[in-house]
């Protein structure tokens, strides 16, 4: 990555990290779009928001771009994606970062709200299993206030149709090969260019030395996610979008 005068390019890591996420959801705009279509229609153009799981904070980007008068609080652990993120949005007053575990039951303390008008998050509550994640649901039902919503974008299985998954994954794995053959940047290439980089090599490491490689939760179908959000208190929960392999799960408090 290049460097500006003030030092690291961080909208450059930002657009390499958006390439490397679209590599393996090439319809990755399309669902913030739906996710945010859904937040102006529920709670307006002004909300203020809770990124969930935030990473280099692509939903913040999207939200203030479409949204300029709203406000996001972006929420993650993984100090390499962080330091992205606050790199990219430093100086601007809307937007706010903490560090916090969501598998910590106290992680709520450390935001700056008590409660929000939206909930976002998209790719990233995967990894956690299904216990977990019905627990960190419990708490989202405390924070959305009343009307507000929660909307989770994100690999959801459906264990009754092993068929439409088997051929949704060939398909899929095959327009990724194509893609790498023409230089696309895996998820372990990319976390290799950032070991490399001066800046982002010790958060790099200690986001490494936190999670381990990349897995897995128990990725459940989206008919677990509508139930659960609904008994963690939410009044509506349905699915708004899907693809083959995700969906985009929409609850209103």
């Amino acid at each position: 990555m290049t460097e500006t005068a003030t030092g690291t390019d961080w909208q450059s890591w930002q657009q390499s990290w958006d390439r490397q996420q679209e590599w393996y959801m090439p319809d990755r705009e399309e669902r913030f779009r739906v996710m945010l279509d859904m937040v102006e229609a529920v709670v307006g153009p002004e909300p203020r928001v809770l990124d969930l799981a935030c990473g280099t904070g692509s939903i913040t980007d999207r939200l203030l771009t479409r949204f300029p008068r709203a406000s996001s609080t972006g929420v993650d652990l993984d100090p390499a994606l962080l330091a992205i993120a606050r790199g990219t949005f430093d100086g601007d007053d809307r937007v706010a970062f903490v560090t916090a575990d969501l598998k910590d039951p106290a992680w709520p303390g450390k935001l700056p709200h008590t409660s929000y008008d939206a909930v976002l998050t998209a790719t990233a509550l995967h990894w956690l299993h299904s216990e977990p994640l019905a627990a960190l649901y419990g708490q989202l039902g405390q924070l959305v206030r009343e009307g507000g919503v929660f909307m989770n974008a994100d690999h959801m299985i459906d264990t009754d149709t092993p068929r439409i998954n088997a051929a949704e994954r060939a398909q899929r794995h095959a327009a990724m090969d194509r893609a790498r053959a023409d230089g696309a940047l895996d998820w372990a290439q990319w976390w290799a260019l950032a070991a490399k980089d001066p800046v982002l090599a010790a958060p790099t490491a200690e986001r490494f030395r936190i999670y381990g490689e990349h897995a897995d939760g128990d990725m459940p179908s989206p008919r677990w996610h509508a139930r659960t959000l609904r008994e963690a208190g939410f009044g509506e929960a349905r699915t708004v979008w899907a693809s083959p392999s995700d969906s985009l799960v929409l609850a209103v408090k």
